[in-house]
Parts: structure tokens; sequence; C-alpha cells
């Protein structure tokens, strides 16, 4: 579902889960507060998942229930797991959307989520009941969108092809994951292009893992083939701990801003207030 306006969707739970050591959670709700002032579309900012699995978050809940939606029309998002971690998300009323990665590897489902794709459909047919139930959107991260490290099979018709299935399923939101930092300009054309033509009631967006090098070519090829739903976190931190190159991590804030500012899109985006969260992060994440 192309839309005319670029929906910028901040990632601050993406920054941090990675992160190697844990960020006290009054330094959180100070960042997810500042970062609620400066325009964003979306804050992707914590998950209900196991602590075992992802104990940097595992105050997802206190952080919620501490900041600040008085002055804000940013809506946020939670990424869950499981049926358990939706069931939670539910509960609160400051979240909007709750985000589910669906690997279209058999491989990193299972190091992901610990199952298997055929599981994961029925755990997301769930998800959809239980968002449904409580007035939540659910947004689908299609992780190794791009291809993976595993030799599972991939080509850009299997993503397009589960991108179709999901959205048999009533996916209204895919955002199409490149987790490992190897998408090309011509996949990214080939499959946004596919999809926008073949889903046209389904928002796509792009959750890019990338380098210095290529993320300027990688925003600007999804941009030509329709997109218009982008994720990025400031300054570029996060990214996925399986990628090779150590080099390769989120799509920095800045640099997506700069493309767009070079193209003439419009943004809500307030410079001041964007210039105090990008500094804040600057302090946090080092």
């Amino acid at each position: 579902m192309a839309t005319d306006r670029i929906k910028l969707i901040e990632c601050p739970r993406d920054a941090m889960q990675g992160f190697h050591h844990q960020i006290p959670t009054a330094t959180k709700i100070e960042y997810i507060n500042a970062l609620l002032k400066v325009g964003f579309d979306v804050l992707d900012c914590g998950s209900f998942v196991s602590p075992k699995a992802v104990p940097t978050l595992a105050d997802t809940a206190e952080v919620l229930n501490a900041i600040d939606l008085q002055e804000t029309a940013t809506k946020l998002l939670v990424i869950v797991a499981n049926e358990r971690g939706a069931e939670q998300a539910a509960t609160f009323k400051q979240v909007d959307y709750i985000g589910y990665p669906f690997s279209i590897s058999e491989q990193f489902q299972r190091r992901n989520t610990n199952h298997g794709i055929d599981e994961s459909i029925e755990t997301l047919k769930n998800i959809l009941n239980i968002a449904k139930n409580a007035n939540k959107e659910v947004v689908v991260y299609l992780s190794m969108g791009f291809g993976n490290p595993y030799n599972d099979d991939w080509s850009t018709k299997i993503a397009i092809d589960w991108c179709v299935r999901l959205a048999e399923l009533g996916v209204k939101t895919i955002s199409l994951s490149d987790t490992i930092g190897v998408a090309n300009a011509e996949d990214i054309a080939t499959i946004f292009k596919a999809c926008q033509k073949q889903l046209p009631g389904v928002e796509l967006g792009a959750h890019f893992h990338t380098r210095p090098d290529n993320y300027l070519q990688n925003i600007a090829a999804a941009y030509k083939a329709g997109c218009r739903r982008y994720d990025s976190a400031m300054r570029g931190f996060g990214g996925c701990p399986f990628a090779s190159d150590k080099l390769t991590g989120n799509l920095p804030t800045e640099a997506l801003l700069s493309y767009i500012r070079h193209i003439g899109e419009p943004t809500e985006i307030n410079t001041s207030e964007f210039d105090t969260a990008y500094l804040m992060a600057g302090r946090i994440f080092i």
C-alpha cells in the first residue's frame, strides 16, 4: 500500500537489544522521552520476550509506564516472539503496534524464536487474533528477507511469495528486513516493485542493516520502487549479531533524513529536538 508521505520509524529497541551492557532504566526513559519529541511516526521502543534471551530489554514494562505521551503524535511499537509476549504487549494502552519477526530462513527462525517456520505461522495467526481483540496492529518483519548465512534457500521469488502468504493471513504491514546487510539495489527494487503490484492493500517497509558504503543506494532503490516506510536508528547503532561484517549496523537515521531532504520530501522532524536526542544517543551507546 504505497503512501505519498514517508513514514519514519525510529528503533531504539534495535539499538539497545544487542548492546554490550545494561542501560539503566532511567536513562532509557530519558532517551525515549527525547525521541518522542522529535516527530517520528513510530518508535520501536522495547520488547516482550524472555529476559534470558534479551536481558537488556527486561524493563520494557517499566519504561512504558514511565514515558510521557502527553504531547506527542508518535505511536509505539514493541516486539514479541510468541503469544505470551503478544498477550503482555496487548495489556498496554500505550502500545499501538505489535511487531513479530518472521524469518524465511528456517535456521534463523529457530535461533530467533525456538520454533521453525511452520510453527511460527501458527504463532503469527494467534498473535493476529490477540492484536485484533486488543485493537492493536501487527507489523511482521520478514527477517533474512534478502538472504541468509545458513545456506537456506533464498531468492527474490521466495521473498515475494512469503509476502503474499503473509498478506493472505491478514497481515497489513510487512517490513522487509535485510538482517545481515547483504541486500543490493537490484534485489531491493525487484522485491518492492513486485510486492507493491501484487499487494496493494499492504503497507511495505524497509528495515535495512547496512554498511556505510551501501546505505544510500539501498534507500534510493527502495524509494524508487515505491517504499515509503523506513526503519532506522540514530548513528546506526544496533544491527544483527549474526552479521559477519562488524561495520554492519542499523540504517543511520541521519543518513535517511539526508536522503529525504536531498529528494525534496517533507518530514515532521523537529531539527532541534533531533539534535538533542542525537547527542544523547552518542553518550548512551559508548
